[in-house]
């Protein structure tokens, strides 16, 4: 196949891929998909969806942001 694509996407941007497509899914199930406006629909959910990581980002921490790592002085020791 001549127009193979590799992609190696780190997690955050598997994830962010993984809701644009839910969302630009949803975008065409409410408008009409064409060659005039696919473009501009991918970049709306593509921009929605990285509004949503950003904004989750902001409001909650995960277990590798509030636990000090083992060499630092404040380790949770289970």
């Amino acid at each position: 196949m001549a127009n193979e694509e590799f992609l190696h996407l780190q997690h955050s941007e598997s994830v962010v891929a993984n809701m644009s497509a839910t969302i630009f899914s949803g975008l065409i199930q409410t408008r009409e998909l064409n060659t005039d406006n696919e473009d501009a629909l991918i970049e709306r959910a593509v921009s929605i969806a990285v509004k949503l990581a950003q904004r989750a980002e902001k409001r909650v921490k995960s277990d590798e942001e509030w636990v000090k790592k083992e060499s630092g002085p404040s380790f949770l020791a289970g």
